[in-house]
């Protein structure tokens, strides 16, 4: 036997980086679109001899990030011994199980469907990408032969046909019948090429892509989407995307009648060029053609039909009506197909749109996260080039309803679905949290976060704000947004941003305050006005905005605020925080008496004095309360735990803790209730 330590091949190291050159450009293919392959020879570590084996990306990998651990290792004889055994187009789909049969060793990552094309083409490096460009001529009515002119016969037209085995047997026949050949454009879907070495591949696949740019640029018409139409012309920027801000929730609640969903909104040239346009209604109804797309766009978008700047509730009563009628539509293009079709489809999905276009405006794309729902955005800014082209060389004409519905409803991406792991308890809710960049609201934050919940950090310094987020996640995760929330323009820019970035708001958490420790003779008008500023007036003004979005959203909410046992217990020298906080407190039952009606629960966590983390303690507070006391400051969490009946110092992690219950499915049913986080302060019972 020989070693059996793992080593990486040559061939895998080029072929990752060939992978990660590709896919880092968005012209050469889309995210997580395409893949790539290098067939090689290894050592068998249990025979010790020769063995031909095939590296190709896995399925759900994305060519940008892939690493050798994205890659499937099948043994190449037996994948290729699949074709004595194939039973047919009827049953292709049979051969994706069969590919677990030729994997070596642990295998790697899952083969996709696309496996066969890679396995059974005749070349030692073959990547298949889906570039704008190619797709444009692959999309074209006249495709065959815009390939010839543009290629000559160095690259061949395989027509349209469902990725799979047959596709793979398909190209491999071409590929053998023009020896000339360094690649195919396939018909409604993209690109493959090949080559001896992974240089050469690489070489070859650019070619293509770069050659296909040219000759559309050379090529294609003034104005491939007609004319353009003052109605739809863009608004200036700011005025763009205010109006955006101001329709986004009530886009969201339209996208997430089935399913809730996060949102994703881009005010791109591309996009705003698109819809200012003559045709992009005609265009918009033919829906996108290649694969990946459509599985992230449906088969296509919602297109409001309005001027940018008409007014709100013109564009809310129409877009109830676009809307019932796009569920319409797409019932019976389920119904249509699932009966054409015959045999057993998976249950119809949902019948939203997950892409909503605005001419003036932009787009807005939605998904089960923000990632899907951006990237979705990506998929159809991606198709709206592809459109350009086509119909500047000739006529866009996408591949039939027919075969968008077999592979949307395809049993390989059912079983996909079913394999996706289960949601977090707070999976497509959108949070702005205020105070965030430090103490409770930094833990809230965080704990919102990892508990699946999109996040906006609001914070009066935007440069600590940012560095709070950047330290929860990507921007698919968290966002930091600068506030002061005693004031009502700043909030509601705060609000427009939490829609901008993630389509609406769920869930708002009350927690930005100060505090100034003073006698009342001591306490100054201005201590009292900027004290009440910030918790009272800042909550209110917080609220109000937060309210008002998740009303039009339809979905319900939560507020939660961050008020303290001080709202319930009176001590020395805070008298202003004091009645600050009583302020707060009473805001939650009488908003929860207001919006329960529209399904939004508020609820409040009064603490104790939290030091650690604290900004308020810092800057302050902490000594003037060691002060009152007569304890150190250093040992100011220690004395209040050992006022506690549960003898505990309070963390700001205890709290984040009592906010994520309050807005989970385990309490569901509670609003107007204020949850003790004190380790026990009799003095502050509820009463």
């Amino acid at each position: 036997m020989s070693d059996l330590k793992p080593t990486v091949s040559p061939a895998v190291e080029e072929l990752v980086e060939r992978s990660n050159r590709l896919g880092a450009d968005p012209k050469n293919t889309n995210y997580a679109g395409g893949n790539t392959s290098a067939k090689g020879t290894e050592t068998d570590p249990v025979t010790g001899e020769d063995v031909e084996l095939l590296w190709v990306k896995g399925s759900g990998g994305d060519l940008g990030t892939l690493t050798a651990g994205g890659l499937a290792v099948l043994r190449l004889d037996r994948m290729r011994a699949l074709v004595d055994v194939y039973p047919g187009v009827d049953r292709e789909d049979e051969m994706v199980a069969a590919f677990d049969y030729c994997l070596h060793g642990k295998g790697g990552a899952a083969p996709s469907i696309d496996t066969a094309m890679h396995g059974l083409v005749d070349a030692a490096h073959v990547d298949h990408l889906h570039p704008d460009s190619g797709i444009a001529i692959a999309t074209a009515a006249d495709g065959e032969q815009l390939t010839k002119e543009a290629f000559g016969d160095k690259v061949v037209w395989v027509p349209w046909r469902r990725p799979g085995f047959q596709l793979g047997l398909d190209i491999a026949a071409s590929k053998e019948a023009n020896p000339q050949a360094i690649g195919c454009i396939l018909g409604g879907h993209g690109i493959t090429a090949w080559g001896d070495t992974s240089a050469q591949a690489e070489k070859n696949s650019l070619w293509i892509i770069r050659t296909a740019e040219r000759y559309i640029k050379k090529h294609s018409k003034k104005l491939p989407f007609g004319a353009r139409l003052k109605k739809y012309e863009p608004l200036a920027a700011a005025k763009r995307r205010a109006r955006a801000a101001e329709i986004a929730p009530l886009l969201r609640g339209v996208a997430s009648t089935d399913r809730p969903m996060v949102g994703h909104f881009t005010d791109d040239k591309v996009v705003l060029d698109f819809l200012a346009s003559k045709n992009h209604a005609r265009l918009g109804e033919l829906g996108t053609s290649c694969p990946d797309h459509f599985l992230r766009t449906k088969v296509k978008p919602m297109v409001l039909d309005l001027a940018p700047d008409a007014s709100l509730d013109k564009v809310s009563a129409r877009v109830a009506e676009l809307h019932e009628a796009y569920r319409a539509d797409y019932a019976s293009y389920y119904d249509r197909n699932a009966q054409a079709l015959g045999g057993d489809w998976p249950a119809m999905r949902g019948a939203d749109p997950l892409i909503v276009l605005v001419p003036g405006i932009g787009m807005f794309s939605y998904g089960k996260d923000k990632q899907t729902a951006r990237v979705a955005g990506e998929f159809y800014t991606n198709a709206i080039n592809v459109m350009r082209g086509a119909e500047g060389l000739s006529t866009y004409a996408p591949i039939d309803e027919s075969e968008k519905f077999r592979i949307e409803y395809w049993a390989l991406e059912e079983a996909k679905l079913q394999r996706m792991p289960k949601p977090k308890p707070l999976a497509t809710r959108v949070a702005l949290v205020t105070g965030a960049a430090s103490g409770i609201g930094l833990a809230t934050a965080r704990k919102l976060a990892a508990e699946g919940a999109c996040v906006v950090i609001a914070d009066l310094s935007l440069e600590k704000a940012q560095a709070a987020a950047a330290e929860i996640g990507s921007t698919d995760v968290a966002v930091g947004v600068q506030v002061d929330v005693s004031n009502a323009d700043a909030v509601q820019a705060a609000l427009d941003a939490t829609v901008l970035a993630f389509g609406g708001v769920d869930l708002v958490v009350n927690n930005a305050g100060l505090s100034l420790s003073r006698s009342l003779l001591e306490t100054t008008e201005q201590d009292w006005d900027l004290q009440h500023d910030v918790m009272a007036k800042g909550s209110f003004l917080v609220a109000k905005a937060a309210a008002k979005a998740m009303i039009e959203q339809k979905m319900g909410g939560d507020v939660v605020y961050i008020s303290s046992k001080n709202s319930i217990f009176a001590g020395p020298n805070n008298v202003a925080y004091g009645a600050a906080k009583a302020d707060q407190a009473h805001q939650v039952r009488l908003l929860a008496a207001e919006l329960g009606e529209h399904g939004i629960k508020v609820n409040g966590v009064n603490p104790d004095g939290v030091v650690q983390g604290s900004g308020i303690f810092s800057s302050g507070w902490g000594a003037s309360r060691a002060a009152v006391y007569g304890v150190e400051e250093k040992d100011l969490g220690a004395f209040y735990a050992q006022r506690t009946l549960l003898k505990r110092e309070v963390l700001p992690d205890n709290i984040a803790n009592a906010v994520f219950v309050l807005c989970s499915d385990q309490l569901s049913h509670t609003t107007g209730l204020h949850i003790p986080v004190d380790a026990g302060v009799a003095a502050a019972f509820l009463r």
